[in-house]
């Protein structure tokens, strides 16, 4: 089957051509027939399987019929609307709205936090057909009173499951309030929890349901691996991986923020060009640590789960698991920045002992047992890496340089401390005070009166406003 044959538009099939593509990929080939109807959906799909231009290319057909070249913004009020959980994934569905309507007079914005609201409201006031949103942000613009539902035919709740994880379920049945009743509705998500069986009952209408693969398995084309290693030297093995084998362009993954900023930070004094990405980013500063990666200049870029989803990197070779994350459904999202389009991909994974659990609970998931890879100097069995090589390194067990080292003679240690030379140090003064005698005081009346305590100085009094009795005079 071929786009051809799915009985788009002319100006559609341009585009998608243009982009490089001739064949749909088995969720496209599903959904696109079903979204033309005017159906309601639920798609469930992995990340990397194109389901985002499932559901954007039969979109702009139904809306192809309101486009227009007039430059009154009352010609071009809001009809579709795409929710997503994260500025990453906004950004890329606009992008592939961008991509496919280039032959189609319809206006699209994305609109997300952590940037000025100020020229979004500009933009929606202009008009857009198609708005891509993340929860938060438009529900600020329902406040500020830029953006009207009126007209709204299509919704899309894109990563639903993920909505879910970071709490946006009740800002999205807000949105849902808001909204006519009669609309055609799609969800997507790459799993299927109880929450969200019962939001695809209040938003979906005799939805149709479409799988095209097993719920919670990973791409085929993803090669896994398991290194152990203990907590404390998980960075010293991460580099040993970078520079011995010589990996270009590394996705790794953290648990917290100050850890992906702190990993980062220690990588560039290695000599790695590494940088972050997480929450406390400000936009500009995410999309250029994006763009750097992409571009190549920068060859690590440490993430955490804000990261998980939405990341479009075309050709991405590895993706490194720093922590396990909480959940195993994550570890399908984190790998699956890798290995996309049927594109060979590599996962590895650095896990301590204390993360065996999460390890099991992720093997169960995906139903195999990961590959485990032992490095002998990076094993927690062994105790070479561990207190003797940071000793020789003269480093601390934390990485951190010791300012003084006993220079110790070769040869087997003992546990017992052998005494050190006693130094001469004289002990008669040359007053002749004697120091290895034990001190006496003087006696007699000079020594009374030198050793008479000073007689105490009045007290000067306190003014009231600064907590005395008032000033008095001594005369």
């Amino acid at each position: 089957m071929t786009f051809d044959d799915l009985g788009l538009l002319p100006e559609l099939l341009k585009a998608v051509h243009e982009a490089g593509y001739t064949e749909p990929t088995p969720i496209q080939a599903q959904a696109i027939p079903i979204v033309l109807q005017g159906l309601d959906m639920m798609g469930g799909a992995q990340t990397g399987t194109g389901k985002t231009a499932g559901f954007t290319l039969p979109m702009l057909q139904r809306l192809a019929h309101h486009a227009s070249t007039s430059s009154s913004p009352a010609r071009h009020p809001v009809r579709a609307l795409i929710l997503a959980p994260t500025r990453e994934l906004a950004i890329q569905v606009e992008d592939s709205v961008k991509t496919y309507s280039k032959y189609l007079p319809l206006r699209s914005v994305c609109i997300y936090g952590g940037v000025d609201i100020k020229p979004q409201i500009a933009e929606l006031k202009e008009g857009r057909e198609i708005v891509v949103a993340t929860p938060g942000r438009l529900l600020d613009h329902v406040q500020q009173k830029s953006v009207s539902f009126a007209q709204v035919e299509v919704l899309v709740l894109d990563e639903a499951d993920r909505m879910l994880d970071m709490g946006f379920i009740p800002d999205i049945k807000r949105i849902l309030a808001m909204l006519p009743a009669t609309r055609q509705s799609l969800l997507f998500s790459a799993t299927f929890s109880e929450e969200i069986k019962k939001l695809a009952d209040v938003m979906l209408k005799n939805p149709q349901l479409i799988e095209v693969a097993r719920r919670n398995t990973v791409s085929e084309t993803i090669s896994h691996r398991v290194h152990m290693v203990s907590a404390d030297h998980k960075r010293h093995l991460l580099l040993h991986l970078l520079k011995e084998s010589n990996l270009s362009q590394v996705l790794v993954f953290v648990g917290t923020k100050f850890g992906a900023s702190r990993l980062s930070v220690w990588l560039e004094r290695q000599g790695i060009n590494a940088t972050a990405i997480h929450g406390d980013k400000s936009q500009q500063q995410r999309s250029e640590a994006l763009e750097a990666f992409k571009a190549g200049t920068v060859r690590v870029l440490v993430a955490t789960d804000v990261a998980a989803r939405g990341l479009d990197i075309d050709d991405l070779p590895h993706v490194i698991n720093y922590e396990l994350p909480h959940t195993a459904e994550d570890y399908i999202h984190r790998i699956g920045r890798t290995g996309r389009a049927g594109k060979r991909g590599d996962a590895t994974s650095l896990v301590a002992p204390e993360e065996k659990p999460r390890l099991a609970d992720i093997e169960k998931l995906i139903k195999f047992k990961i590959e485990q890879v032992t490095l002998p100097d990076f094993d927690p069995g062994t105790a070479v890496y561990h207190e003797d090589r940071d000793r020789v390194r003269g480093r601390s067990r934390h990485g951190h340089i010791r300012e003084r080292e006993e220079h110790r003679p070769h040869g087997p240690r003992s546990s017992v401390a052998l005494p050190r030379p006693a130094a001469h140090v004289p002990t008669i003064a040359p007053d002749g005070f004697d120091f290895s005698k034990p001190y006496e005081g003087k006696t007699g009346e000079g020594a009374a009166s030198k050793s008479a305590a000073p007689p105490r100085r009045p007290v000067k009094p306190v003014a009231a406003l600064l907590g005395g009795f008032g000033k008095k005079n001594n005369a």
